[in-house]
């Protein structure tokens, strides 16, 4: 059985007394796309950071590709592409300056590689053009050509749709995927719940500490402790107060028009609808839904 790409053991960070990352570990696959899902501020960045040696962790190790993430951090970034949150792209140079500068770090000269890196992420065309120019979305392929320009195995992601449109983040994932395909490790993290159902596996992060990793398949399937509810009720207020305090109800939010519920395992539409009736709440409709990871990081975060 082939070694895995990315093994962390108790992966811990200090920060004075702040603890940004709390024994996190896993293991990912070769040609796995691993999404790390969770709020800003949870310890993505930071476990990237130390994945790549860029930082020292405090507790535990980690390997990525065979080496030592910190004591061989060289042999690790030549290996690794990175597309952090804030990459420094220089707004005064072209696309093709820009491509060829750093493409000179990892030693990549030539420039069949440099325009066949464009073409992958769909910048041919472009060249010419002064980065400050370009939209958010079109600098995030910019940046993606440039963690792809030396040819990785494995690809870090750093919350690489943030701030882009729905259209532009799709077809990033397709990239992704393409990436994928041809037998790339990718892992990437996101706060965005939707793009987590792209990812064959999902890591759930909350303050440091890595509450699950599994498939979202099973994640809906073994973490929920019961069924998930649509509620459509009014007012909405009212209602929201009244399922917060029923018993059996673990967790409640507005979804939209409705309210979107969790409940133990033998929860009923009739003790919802009587509890809801008996507080001067008007019932629409009370309905099974359909589980999200939105749904998995709500229950989790909340230890129910």
């Amino acid at each position: 059985m082939p070694e895995p790409v990315v093994v962390a053991e108790n992966l811990t960070r200090l920060f004075g007394d702040f603890v940004a990352v709390d024994h996190v570990s896993f293991r990912i696959n070769a040609g796995e796309v691993v999404g790390y899902l969770g709020p800003n501020g949870s310890g993505k960045t930071t476990t990237i950071r130390m994945l790549l040696g860029l930082l020292e962790p405090s507790d535990g190790r980690a390997t990525v590709l065979g080496y030592d993430a910190f004591l061989q951090t060289e042999e690790v970034r030549a290996r690794a592409g990175y597309m952090s949150q804030k990459f420094a792209i220089y707004d005064d140079l072209t696309v093709w300056e820009n491509l060829s500068f750093y493409g000179g770090v990892y030693g990549v000269t030539e420039r069949a590689r440099i325009e066949a890196t464009l073409a992958r992420v769909a910048l041919g065309g472009h060249e010419k053009t002064l980065t400050r120019s370009l939209s958010v979305g079109w600098r995030q392929r910019l940046a993606l050509a440039i963690a792809l320009v030396h040819q990785p195995k494995l690809l870090f992601l750093d919350e690489p749709t943030s701030g882009v449109d729905p259209s532009a983040r799709r077809v990033f994932w397709d990239l992704i995927y393409d990436l994928a395909g041809e037998g790339v490790t990718i892992f990437v993290t996101t706060h965005y719940m939707d793009e987590a159902e792209y990812c064959e596996r999902v890591g759930i992060m909350r303050e440091g500490k890595l509450l699950a990793m599994d498939t979202p398949a099973n994640l809906k399937a073994q973490t929920l402790p019961g069924p998930v509810w649509d509620v459509f009720a009014a007012p909405l207020q009212a209602g929201l107060e009244t399922l917060s305090v029923t018993d059996g109800v673990l967790h409640t939010g507005l979804a939209g028009n409705h309210l979107r519920i969790i409940t133990r395992p033998k929860m009923t539409v009739r003790r919802l609808r009587a509890a809801l009736t008996a507080a001067g709440v008007e019932v629409a409709a009370v309905e099974r839904g359909e589980p999200t990871l939105e749904d998995v990081f709500l229950s989790l975060a909340k230890g129910d």
